[in-house]
Protein backbone atom coordinates (compact mmCIF):
# COMPACT_ATOMS: atom_id res chain seq x y z
CA UNK A 1 0.00 0.00 0.00
CA UNK A 2 1.39 3.07 -1.16
CA UNK A 3 1.75 5.87 1.84
CA UNK A 4 -0.45 9.38 1.80
CA UNK A 5 -0.59 10.73 4.97
CA UNK A 6 -0.19 14.31 6.62
CA UNK A 7 2.79 14.94 8.20
CA UNK A 8 2.64 14.91 12.52
CA UNK A 9 2.38 18.28 14.50
CA UNK A 10 5.71 18.26 15.25
CA UNK A 11 7.06 17.47 11.84
CA UNK A 12 5.32 20.06 10.30
CA UNK A 13 7.49 22.36 13.05
CA UNK A 14 10.56 20.78 11.89
CA UNK A 15 9.79 21.09 8.60
CA UNK A 16 9.17 24.94 8.94
CA UNK A 17 7.76 25.84 5.51
CA UNK A 18 9.42 24.74 1.53
CA UNK A 19 12.00 28.01 1.63
CA UNK A 20 13.57 26.75 5.46
CA UNK A 21 16.35 23.94 5.49
CA UNK A 22 16.66 22.04 8.82
CA UNK A 23 18.45 19.49 8.28
CA UNK A 24 20.54 16.92 10.61
CA UNK A 25 23.91 15.74 9.95
CA UNK A 26 24.90 12.37 10.92
CA UNK A 27 28.94 11.63 10.32
CA UNK A 28 30.96 8.63 11.07
CA UNK A 29 34.88 8.35 9.91
CA UNK A 30 36.45 5.28 8.40
CA UNK A 31 39.54 3.99 7.58
CA UNK A 32 39.88 1.48 4.38
CA UNK A 33 38.94 1.27 1.16
CA UNK A 34 35.09 0.83 -0.07
CA UNK A 35 34.28 0.54 -4.13
CA UNK A 36 31.69 2.71 -4.69
CA UNK A 37 29.74 0.19 -6.21
CA UNK A 38 29.17 -0.70 -2.74
CA UNK A 39 27.28 2.99 -1.40
CA UNK A 40 24.92 2.39 -4.40
CA UNK A 41 24.06 -0.96 -3.60
CA UNK A 42 23.75 -0.39 0.32
CA UNK A 43 21.88 3.22 -0.72
CA UNK A 44 19.39 1.26 -3.14
CA UNK A 45 18.90 -1.50 -0.15
CA UNK A 46 18.47 1.16 2.41
CA UNK A 47 15.49 3.13 0.84
CA UNK A 48 13.97 0.00 -0.20
CA UNK A 49 13.47 -0.54 3.83
CA UNK A 50 12.50 2.58 4.94
CA UNK A 51 9.02 4.15 3.15
CA UNK A 52 9.81 7.75 4.22
CA UNK A 53 13.10 7.70 1.64
CA UNK A 54 10.82 6.74 -0.81
CA UNK A 55 8.30 9.82 -0.27
CA UNK A 56 8.31 13.49 -1.48
CA UNK A 57 6.67 16.24 0.85
CA UNK A 58 3.54 17.96 -1.35
CA UNK A 59 2.68 21.48 0.13
CA UNK A 60 0.31 22.82 -2.20
CA UNK A 61 -2.20 20.40 -2.70
CA UNK A 62 -3.97 20.22 0.82
CA UNK A 63 -4.21 22.22 3.24
CA UNK A 64 -1.72 20.95 5.43
CA UNK A 65 1.70 19.45 3.84
CA UNK A 66 1.48 15.33 3.10
CA UNK A 67 4.08 12.68 2.69
CA UNK A 68 3.54 10.95 -0.81
CA UNK A 69 5.17 7.86 -1.21
CA UNK A 70 6.67 7.70 -4.77
CA UNK A 71 8.20 3.79 -5.98
CA UNK A 72 9.62 6.15 -9.12
CA UNK A 73 11.67 8.24 -7.28
CA UNK A 74 15.34 8.78 -7.96
CA UNK A 75 17.53 6.83 -5.68
CA UNK A 76 19.49 8.64 -2.91
CA UNK A 77 22.07 10.90 -4.33
CA UNK A 78 25.73 10.33 -3.58
CA UNK A 79 27.81 13.28 -3.18
CA UNK A 80 31.31 12.66 -3.62
CA UNK A 81 34.33 15.26 -2.40
CA UNK A 82 37.79 14.80 -2.23
CA UNK A 83 39.52 14.52 1.19
CA UNK A 84 41.96 17.25 1.97
CA UNK A 85 42.22 17.45 5.69
CA UNK A 86 40.47 16.24 8.63
CA UNK A 87 38.20 19.11 9.18
CA UNK A 88 37.22 18.57 5.66
CA UNK A 89 33.49 17.00 7.32
CA UNK A 90 33.00 20.08 9.36
CA UNK A 91 33.11 22.26 6.37
CA UNK A 92 30.66 19.76 4.65
CA UNK A 93 28.07 19.68 7.37
CA UNK A 94 28.00 23.12 7.32
CA UNK A 95 26.88 23.53 4.04
CA UNK A 96 24.72 20.78 4.09
CA UNK A 97 23.01 22.74 7.56
CA UNK A 98 21.40 24.77 4.29
CA UNK A 99 20.58 22.33 1.61
CA UNK A 100 16.63 22.26 0.47
CA UNK A 101 15.74 18.61 -0.47
CA UNK A 102 13.28 20.64 -3.47
CA UNK A 103 13.52 18.16 -6.06
CA UNK A 104 10.28 16.18 -6.05
CA UNK A 105 11.96 13.76 -8.05
CA UNK A 106 14.72 13.40 -5.61
CA UNK A 107 14.58 11.76 -2.59
CA UNK A 108 14.35 13.54 0.93
CA UNK A 109 18.08 12.15 1.65
CA UNK A 110 21.57 12.44 0.71
CA UNK A 111 25.15 11.10 1.63
CA UNK A 112 28.35 12.27 1.13
CA UNK A 113 31.20 10.52 0.89
CA UNK A 114 34.30 12.80 1.69
CA UNK A 115 36.62 10.18 0.13
CA UNK A 116 40.35 9.74 0.98
CA UNK A 117 42.81 7.39 -0.15
CA UNK A 118 42.96 5.41 3.10
CA UNK A 119 40.65 7.61 4.95
CA UNK A 120 36.73 8.80 4.64
CA UNK A 121 33.78 10.28 6.78
CA UNK A 122 30.44 9.38 5.29
CA UNK A 123 27.16 12.10 6.21
CA UNK A 124 24.47 11.35 6.26
CA UNK A 125 22.11 14.06 5.49
CA UNK A 126 18.12 14.01 6.08
CA UNK A 127 15.70 16.83 7.09
CA UNK A 128 14.69 16.72 10.53
CA UNK A 129 11.11 16.50 9.61
CA UNK A 130 11.85 13.03 8.80
CA UNK A 131 13.58 11.69 11.46
CA UNK A 132 15.49 11.66 15.13
CA UNK A 133 18.82 10.76 16.43
CA UNK A 134 17.75 6.97 16.63
CA UNK A 135 16.83 7.27 13.24
CA UNK A 136 20.46 8.70 12.08
CA UNK A 137 21.99 5.74 14.33
CA UNK A 138 20.01 3.17 12.42
CA UNK A 139 20.82 4.21 9.02
CA UNK A 140 24.26 4.47 9.83
CA UNK A 141 24.49 1.14 11.29
CA UNK A 142 22.42 -0.03 7.93
CA UNK A 143 25.16 1.78 5.87
CA UNK A 144 28.44 0.33 7.28
CA UNK A 145 26.60 -2.85 7.50
CA UNK A 146 26.16 -2.97 3.60
CA UNK A 147 29.38 -1.42 2.79
CA UNK A 148 30.99 -4.36 3.87
CA UNK A 149 28.92 -6.84 3.08
CA UNK A 150 26.92 -6.08 -0.05
CA UNK A 151 24.88 -9.15 0.01
CA UNK A 152 23.27 -8.74 3.20
CA UNK A 153 19.51 -8.14 3.61
CA UNK A 154 17.18 -5.82 5.24
CA UNK A 155 13.71 -6.03 6.26
CA UNK A 156 11.14 -3.50 4.25
CA UNK A 157 8.10 -2.40 6.81
CA UNK A 158 5.02 -0.94 6.47
CA UNK A 159 4.29 2.91 7.00
CA UNK A 160 1.89 3.96 9.45
CA UNK A 161 -0.95 5.66 8.09
CA UNK A 162 -1.83 8.15 11.15
CA UNK A 163 -1.12 8.55 14.85
CA UNK A 164 -4.62 7.04 15.50
CA UNK A 165 -2.62 3.33 14.18
CA UNK A 166 -0.48 3.69 18.02
CA UNK A 167 -4.08 5.06 20.22
CA UNK A 168 -4.60 1.91 22.69
CA UNK A 169 -8.18 0.44 22.38
CA UNK A 170 -9.75 1.83 25.32
CA UNK A 171 -8.84 5.26 23.99
CA UNK A 172 -11.80 7.31 24.77
CA UNK A 173 -12.41 9.51 21.76
CA UNK A 174 -14.80 11.86 22.63
CA UNK A 175 -13.81 12.80 25.57
CA UNK A 176 -10.62 13.67 24.64
CA UNK A 177 -11.85 15.74 21.52
CA UNK A 178 -13.55 17.72 23.85
CA UNK A 179 -9.96 18.40 25.88
CA UNK A 180 -8.57 18.53 22.73
CA UNK A 181 -10.87 22.22 21.92
CA UNK A 182 -10.44 23.40 25.08
CA UNK A 183 -6.27 23.08 24.54
CA UNK A 184 -6.41 24.33 21.07
CA UNK A 185 -8.27 27.49 22.70
CA UNK A 186 -6.35 27.90 25.59
CA UNK A 187 -3.24 27.49 23.08
CA UNK A 188 -4.49 30.38 21.08
CA UNK A 189 -4.62 32.49 23.79
CA UNK A 190 -0.91 31.66 25.30
CA UNK A 191 -0.08 32.89 21.94
CA UNK A 192 -1.34 35.74 21.47
CA UNK A 193 -0.07 37.10 24.99
CA UNK A 194 3.37 36.03 24.03
CA UNK A 195 5.86 39.58 23.15
CA UNK A 196 8.24 38.84 20.14
CA UNK A 197 11.93 39.61 20.21
CA UNK A 198 13.37 42.03 17.60
CA UNK A 199 16.29 39.91 17.29
CA UNK A 200 16.38 37.01 14.68
CA UNK A 201 18.71 34.01 13.72
CA UNK A 202 20.04 35.59 10.43
CA UNK A 203 21.86 32.20 9.51
CA UNK A 204 24.92 32.59 11.57
CA UNK A 205 24.71 29.27 12.76
CA UNK A 206 28.03 27.23 14.35
CA UNK A 207 28.72 24.32 16.22
CA UNK A 208 31.60 23.99 18.60
CA UNK A 209 32.91 20.42 18.56
CA UNK A 210 34.74 18.15 21.34
CA UNK A 211 35.68 15.04 22.04
CA UNK A 212 36.64 13.11 25.03
CA UNK A 213 39.32 11.05 25.81
CA UNK A 214 38.99 7.32 27.11
CA UNK A 215 40.20 8.06 30.39
CA UNK A 216 37.92 11.32 30.99
CA UNK A 217 35.09 9.38 29.79
CA UNK A 218 35.45 6.79 32.33
CA UNK A 219 36.21 8.80 34.94
CA UNK A 220 32.82 10.53 34.14
CA UNK A 221 31.04 7.27 34.33
CA UNK A 222 32.61 6.01 37.63
CA UNK A 223 31.49 9.34 39.40
CA UNK A 224 28.24 8.78 38.31
CA UNK A 225 27.82 5.35 39.54
CA UNK A 226 30.08 6.64 42.81
CA UNK A 227 27.09 8.82 43.52
CA UNK A 228 23.93 7.36 42.01
CA UNK A 229 23.68 9.42 39.03
CA UNK A 230 23.11 8.92 35.12
CA UNK A 231 25.25 10.59 32.82
CA UNK A 232 22.34 12.50 31.30
CA UNK A 233 21.66 14.18 34.99
CA UNK A 234 25.26 15.28 35.15
CA UNK A 235 25.26 16.75 31.59
CA UNK A 236 22.03 18.43 32.74
CA UNK A 237 23.03 20.15 36.41
CA UNK A 238 26.71 20.54 34.97
CA UNK A 239 25.94 23.20 31.53
CA UNK A 240 22.81 24.50 33.29
CA UNK A 241 25.71 25.50 36.24
CA UNK A 242 27.90 26.43 33.51
CA UNK A 243 24.86 28.62 32.05
CA UNK A 244 24.36 30.06 35.73
CA UNK A 245 27.84 31.00 36.35
CA UNK A 246 28.81 32.36 32.76
CA UNK A 247 25.31 34.35 32.28
CA UNK A 248 24.27 35.23 35.91
CA UNK A 249 20.90 36.48 36.18
CA UNK A 250 20.25 35.75 32.09
CA UNK A 251 20.50 32.21 33.09
CA UNK A 252 17.23 30.30 33.34
CA UNK A 253 18.07 27.33 35.04
CA UNK A 254 15.98 24.96 32.59
CA UNK A 255 16.73 22.48 29.81
CA UNK A 256 14.85 20.74 27.54
CA UNK A 257 15.65 17.09 26.93
CA UNK A 258 14.03 14.98 24.60
CA UNK A 259 13.02 11.49 25.18
CA UNK A 260 13.07 8.50 22.26
CA UNK A 261 9.21 7.66 21.87
CA UNK A 262 10.19 3.98 20.88
CA UNK A 263 10.64 3.21 24.64
CA UNK A 264 6.57 4.05 24.73
CA UNK A 265 5.46 2.99 21.79
CA UNK A 266 7.25 -0.81 20.61
CA UNK A 267 5.26 -0.63 17.49
CA UNK A 268 7.51 2.01 16.14
CA UNK A 269 10.83 -0.44 15.98
CA UNK A 270 13.92 0.80 16.92
CA UNK A 271 15.08 0.59 13.22
CA UNK A 272 12.44 2.41 12.15
CA UNK A 273 12.62 5.98 10.46
CA UNK A 274 10.57 8.25 12.90
CA UNK A 275 10.74 11.73 13.74
CA UNK A 276 8.74 12.17 17.35
CA UNK A 277 10.76 12.72 20.25
CA UNK A 278 8.98 14.04 22.95
CA UNK A 279 10.54 15.98 25.73
CA UNK A 280 10.74 17.23 29.22
CA UNK A 281 11.66 20.10 31.38
CA UNK A 282 14.37 19.66 33.73
CA UNK A 283 15.53 22.88 36.19
CA UNK A 284 17.73 23.37 39.11
CA UNK A 285 17.35 26.25 42.25
CA UNK A 286 18.95 29.24 41.03
CA UNK A 287 21.96 29.94 43.55
CA UNK A 288 22.63 25.94 43.90
CA UNK A 289 26.21 24.88 43.21
CA UNK A 290 26.50 21.51 44.30
CA UNK A 291 26.57 19.90 40.42
CA UNK A 292 25.95 16.37 42.06
CA UNK A 293 23.28 17.01 44.56
CA UNK A 294 21.59 18.79 41.11
CA UNK A 295 22.24 15.86 39.43
CA UNK A 296 20.33 13.94 41.78
CA UNK A 297 17.32 16.09 41.63
CA UNK A 298 17.49 15.71 37.77
CA UNK A 299 17.85 11.95 37.72
CA UNK A 300 14.68 11.99 40.10
CA UNK A 301 12.67 14.60 38.29
CA UNK A 302 13.29 13.08 35.07
CA UNK A 303 12.37 9.24 36.17
CA UNK A 304 8.95 10.79 37.35
CA UNK A 305 8.31 12.56 34.26
CA UNK A 306 9.15 9.48 31.95
CA UNK A 307 6.77 7.58 34.49
CA UNK A 308 3.62 10.15 33.52
CA UNK A 309 4.44 10.68 29.89
CA UNK A 310 1.68 9.27 27.89
CA UNK A 311 3.35 9.25 24.93
CA UNK A 312 0.73 8.04 22.67
CA UNK A 313 -1.78 10.39 23.57
CA UNK A 314 0.49 13.22 23.26
CA UNK A 315 1.08 12.47 19.66
CA UNK A 316 -2.47 12.30 19.07
CA UNK A 317 -2.89 15.68 20.96
CA UNK A 318 -0.24 17.18 18.82
CA UNK A 319 -2.95 16.27 15.44
CA UNK A 320 -5.39 18.34 17.06
CA UNK A 321 -3.15 21.71 17.80
CA UNK A 322 -2.31 21.95 13.32
CA UNK A 323 -4.35 24.87 13.55
CA UNK A 324 -1.81 27.13 15.53
CA UNK A 325 0.95 25.36 14.29
CA UNK A 326 2.63 28.32 12.40
CA UNK A 327 2.04 30.74 15.63
CA UNK A 328 4.17 27.85 17.08
CA UNK A 329 7.13 28.76 14.59
CA UNK A 330 6.85 32.08 14.54
CA UNK A 331 7.41 32.18 18.18
CA UNK A 332 10.53 29.89 18.03
CA UNK A 333 11.87 32.11 15.10
CA UNK A 334 11.14 34.95 17.89
CA UNK A 335 10.88 33.72 21.41
CA UNK A 336 14.15 33.34 23.68
CA UNK A 337 12.81 30.65 25.55
CA UNK A 338 12.49 30.00 29.17
CA UNK A 339 15.49 27.21 28.96
CA UNK A 340 19.58 27.56 28.80
CA UNK A 341 19.31 24.77 26.09
CA UNK A 342 18.08 21.91 24.61
CA UNK A 343 20.23 18.61 25.73
CA UNK A 344 19.92 15.43 23.69
CA UNK A 345 22.21 12.30 25.38
CA UNK A 346 22.30 9.90 23.12
CA UNK A 347 24.22 7.56 24.73
CA UNK A 348 26.44 4.49 24.01
CA UNK A 349 25.74 4.04 20.05
CA UNK A 350 24.84 1.02 18.60
CA UNK A 351 27.18 0.73 15.90
CA UNK A 352 29.78 -2.01 15.67
CA UNK A 353 33.43 -0.24 15.14
CA UNK A 354 35.13 -3.35 13.38
CA UNK A 355 34.17 -4.66 9.77
CA UNK A 356 35.89 -7.04 7.46
CA UNK A 357 36.86 -3.78 4.81
CA UNK A 358 37.27 -1.19 6.92
CA UNK A 359 37.60 0.07 10.58
CA UNK A 360 34.90 2.57 12.16
CA UNK A 361 37.71 5.31 13.78
CA UNK A 362 35.24 7.58 15.57
CA UNK A 363 31.72 8.76 15.20
CA UNK A 364 30.67 12.52 15.34
CA UNK A 365 27.94 13.54 17.17
CA UNK A 366 24.73 14.83 14.74
CA UNK A 367 24.68 18.85 14.14
CA UNK A 368 21.46 20.53 13.09
CA UNK A 369 21.46 24.50 12.32
CA UNK A 370 18.13 25.38 13.58
CA UNK A 371 16.41 28.63 12.29
CA UNK A 372 14.48 29.35 15.69
CA UNK A 373 16.13 32.63 18.07
CA UNK A 374 16.53 30.01 21.02
CA UNK A 375 18.02 27.20 19.14
CA UNK A 376 20.96 26.34 21.46
CA UNK A 377 21.31 22.83 21.68
CA UNK A 378 23.86 19.77 23.35
CA UNK A 379 24.46 16.79 21.45
CA UNK A 380 26.08 13.92 23.10
CA UNK A 381 27.74 10.10 22.17
CA UNK A 382 29.21 8.02 23.15
CA UNK A 383 31.58 5.36 21.03
CA UNK A 384 34.67 3.31 21.20
CA UNK A 385 34.74 4.55 24.79
CA UNK A 386 34.52 8.20 23.80
CA UNK A 387 32.15 10.83 24.71
CA UNK A 388 31.37 13.41 21.69
CA UNK A 389 29.70 16.72 21.71
CA UNK A 390 28.45 19.10 19.17
CA UNK A 391 27.12 22.58 21.35
CA UNK A 392 25.42 24.23 18.57
CA UNK A 393 23.90 27.94 18.58
CA UNK A 394 24.13 30.66 16.24
CA UNK A 395 25.78 33.94 16.69
CA UNK A 396 22.45 36.52 16.80
CA UNK A 397 21.17 34.69 20.21
CA UNK A 398 24.70 32.82 21.73
CA UNK A 399 27.89 34.29 20.52
CA UNK A 400 30.29 31.52 19.69
CA UNK A 401 32.96 32.92 22.32
CA UNK A 402 30.36 32.89 25.02
CA UNK A 403 29.18 29.20 24.34
CA UNK A 404 32.90 28.67 24.44
CA UNK A 405 32.91 29.67 27.74
CA UNK A 406 30.24 28.29 28.81
CA UNK A 407 31.08 24.80 27.78
CA UNK A 408 34.74 25.05 29.36
CA UNK A 409 33.04 25.81 32.72
CA UNK A 410 30.64 22.90 32.15
CA UNK A 411 33.41 20.38 31.54
CA UNK A 412 35.11 21.87 34.80
CA UNK A 413 32.03 20.16 36.62
CA UNK A 414 32.06 17.26 34.58
CA UNK A 415 35.72 16.17 35.29
CA UNK A 416 35.95 17.25 38.47
CA UNK A 417 37.61 14.33 40.95
CA UNK A 418 34.99 11.78 42.99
Amino acid sequence: MMMKRRLMMVERIMYVDPETPVNCIFTARISGDIPEANFTAALAKIQQKHPLLRARIDHKTEQYPVYIEDREIDPIPLRIVERQSDDDWMKESEKEWFRLFEDEKKPLAQLVWVKGENRSEILWVMPHCLCDGGSLVTLMRELLILLDDPSAELKPYEAFGSVNDFLPADFDLKKKKRNARLYLLMAKLFFLMQRKSQQKNLGKNYAVHWKLDPETTSQITATCKAHGISVHALLCASFMQAFQEKQGSKAKGKVISPVDVRHFIPEIRQDHVFAFAPTVELSIKKGSRDVVHNARQIKKELGLKIEKMQARELLWMGEQMHPIVERMISLLKSGRGGHDVTLSNMGKLNIPAEYSRFKVETIFSPTVAFPWLNSTTLVATTFNQQMDFMFISHEDFLPKAEATAIKDKALEFLTQPV
